[in-house]
């Protein structure tokens, strides 16, 4: 062990739900389920700068579907994925301002009905129209004040979030 002081960061997990607790390779699991990390005195500082993209799951197949919707509806655009993640199959769109989307395609496919992006759009009332005549049920939402919001799922029933950013 190095000369520097060890210190332990402990994380109780929520597994109320049923989830594992198990990590597999990751931090050691200590007494009552929480988990540690081991954490140096004087390790490099760092400063985590922004998200790169979010990723949903989709079913394999599917990559026409997500065209229609991501593309066609939402208006982002298709950017080719590199050629050795290309054959997993799977699309990847991004709109200017750094809003990137990757969808790659799960084997056992179960749509994100909690986890979710949330986009902040421009003409939120306009794109939900849209939605609408689309045939997308939008359901909106007044639980956060002063924020005008609302979700759709996209064609394999993953949750998105769509925040009016004004006009």
């Amino acid at each position: 062990m190095s000369e520097r002081a060890k210190h332990h960061l402990s994380i109780v997990p929520d597994v109320s739900s049923g989830a594992s607790a198990d990590h597999g390779d990751g931090p050691d699991a200590g007494e009552g389920g929480e988990v540690r990390f081991d954490v140096w005195a004087g390790a490099p500082e760092f400063a985590v700068l922004g998200i790169d993209h979010v990723q949903l799951a989709m079913p394999a197949g599917g990559e026409d579907a997500a065209r229609r919707f991501y593309v066609d509806l939402l208006q982002l655009e298709e950017v080719p994925k590199p050629p050795a993640l290309a054959v997993r199959g799977g699309c990847w769109f991004e709109r200017g301002g750094g809003v990137r989307l990757h969808l790659g395609v799960e084997n056992e496919f179960i749509p994100a009905r909690k986890a979710h992006p949330a986009l902040v759009v421009a003409g939120l009332g306009a794109l939900a129209a849209l939605l609408e005549a689309a045939h997308i049920t939008v359901r909106w939402s007044d639980e956060i004040p002063g924020t005008r919001r609302c979700h759709v799922d996209d064609p394999f029933g993953n949750r998105i979030e769509l925040i009016d950013g004004g006009n």
